[in-house]
């Protein structure tokens, strides 16, 4: 990034340049209390913000502060909830107002700098959120590129290093040995455990055939609105589900009365091929075992031998990454400066011709562009449904939450677009009749219309006289999430798990 790119970067953000900011990293692992300490500053002052990760995590803080007697407004993509007189905020990381300047900010989970979506929203919040006292919390592996660039703007900081307030240990042996057995598995499950897997299926499937073993079970998946996620760590919080089952969903926040994490697999998809698990993302999720104040010591496993390893050399490790150049993401200014200088009114080409650039400057620097494979596919898709759009919606329509990867979250899109495009008002999507049931063969429909309702409601915020049906997406929502409740609790198998399909293949 050119010297005249960076402060073209800083200028979004005048009023966090006005201010005489104060910086606090309180970094560590999981239940070392960093969160939990920014928060009570958080409680204390006069006004302040709250940046999440997650949506879910938004709400819960703003439920603390409201059950605390402090009037908190909630802000996220798809909500608004404003309260009279409120000076503090709950929002996620992407709604940061760099216009809205608060007596403390907490930023959490910044080791999600290294997400390669995501990333460029806590650069901005790093860089951008107007207070005079910034709490950064998350785990140590990216303070240095954090520390780099307040050195760069010369704003000062402090470090605070926590320690987890419960022992994590590594079990001695596998769950099942050399090779995954179901019935080794059904014979070592006690109440508190937590199996993580990675992907949907293997989540149900397990889920399913924990229930048939005479478990209650609560399931968490990223596909799960907030909503319905929270009611399943209140079952399991509440002790009416004794087992867990979740993917590394449960690796951001969630407090929940883990005794022992069991990884059904060390391996995830990131969206292009399988990878093993790195250290900061299983030292996340392990160490969510061994709530403080509730168990003595946390407990951590896998289930077959050759897994073993890994999990000692990720946990056993530091996790500190080298410094890296902390991604920032293009705005709409920026992509209407590009179209006019190239020249092109095809969102596509200016999001191809940034690409190239990022892929060429320097890791030494301290910013340089995020770029992803998801921009692209979804500005390809833009410009295919609607050439004549100006760049400025083109832009926006870019930033829309979209599963673009599923076909029927991208065919929804483009009727959206069209609508759009054509002015023409578009109505709430209408909900079927098998939603009064719980028939778990709908689990996937209904979360795929849950992703239709986020897009409405996002949508609503951004072209209000399209979408006009804004204010019925609330209950829409709480009838799907009703359903998708009732379903998962009597959802059945969905045939072999990943690791059992790859042991039959090789048998």
């Amino acid at each position: 990034m050119s010297l005249s790119d960076f402060q073209a970067y800083l200028n979004r953000f005048a009023l966090a340049r006005q201010l005489k900011r104060q910086h606090h990293f309180y970094v560590g692992p999981t239940n070392s209390g960093k969160t939990y300490q920014a928060l009570e500053t958080l409680r204390k002052a006069e006004s302040g913000v709250y940046l999440a990760p997650l949506r879910l995590l938004a709400m819960e803080v703003r439920d603390r502060l409201m059950q605390a007697g402090v009037a908190c407004n909630l802000v996220t993509g798809e909500e608004r909830v404003m309260v009279p007189g409120a000076r503090h905020t709950a929002s996620t990381i992407e709604m940061l107002r760099p216009d809205m300047a608060f007596d403390v900010a907490v930023i959490d989970e910044i080791q999600m700098l290294m997400d390669p979506d995501r990333g460029s929203a806590w650069t901005a919040a790093l860089v951008g959120v107007p207070a005079r006292q910034v709490f950064i919390c998350g785990a140590n592996s990216v303070t240095e590129s954090c520390t780099r660039v307040l050195d760069a703007l010369n704003e000062p900081y402090t470090l605070t290093h926590l320690q987890r307030m419960t022992p994590l240990v590594i079990e001695d042996a596998s769950i099942c040995g050399e090779r995954y057995h179901a019935a080794k598995l059904r014979k070592v499950l006690q109440a508190g455990d937590a199996i993580i897997a990675f992907s949907r299926k293997d989540v149900l499937t397990l889920a399913a055939r924990i229930r048939q073993w005479g478990f209650q079970v609560a399931t968490i998946y990223g596909a799960l609105s907030p909503e319905v996620r929270r009611g399943e760590s209140a079952r399991f919080a509440s002790g009416e589900a004794q087992i867990l089952v979740a993917t590394d969903a449960i690796g951001m926040g969630l407090n929940l009365p883990i005794r022992r994490v069991i990884f059904a697999n060390i391996h995830k998809f990131d969206g292009v091929a399988p990878r093993m698990l790195n250290a900061t993302e299983m030292r996340q999720i392990a160490g969510r075992a061994g709530r403080h104040g509730l168990y003595d010591t946390g407990y951590v496993t896998v289930l077959e031998d050759d897994e073993q390893w890994h999990l000692n050399e990720m946990l056993g490790c530091d996790d500190t990454v080298a410094p890296f150049a902390l991604p920032i993401a293009i705005s709409g200014g920026d992509i209407e400066d590009l179209s006019q200088r190239i020249p092109t009114w095809r969102l596509a080409e200016c999001v191809e011709y940034l690409h190239t650039k990022y892929q060429r400057q320097s890791g030494t620097q301290t910013m340089q562009w995020q770029i992803t494979s998801l921009q692209h596919q979804q500005a390809l898709l833009i410009d295919e449904t609607a050439p004549q759009l100006s760049m400025r919606d083109k832009y926006r329509l870019m930033c829309a939450p979209l599963a673009i990867q599923v076909p029927i979250a991208r065919d929804y899109f483009v009727q959206c677009i069209q609508a759009i495009y054509h002015q023409q008002p578009r109505a709430l999507p209408m909900l079927p009749e098998w939603l009064k049931g719980k028939q778990a063969q709908y689990l996937e429909q209904a979360e795929l219309i849950c992703q239709h309702l986020s897009l409405y409601s996002w949508l609503g915020y951004q072209y209000p006289k399209i979408f006009t049906d804004s204010e019925l997406v609330d209950e829409a929502r709480k009838t799907l999430n009703g359903f998708i409740s009732r379903a998962l609790k009597v959802q059945a198998g969905y045939g072999k798990t990943q690791r059992e399909t790859e042991l039959a293949q090789q048998r």
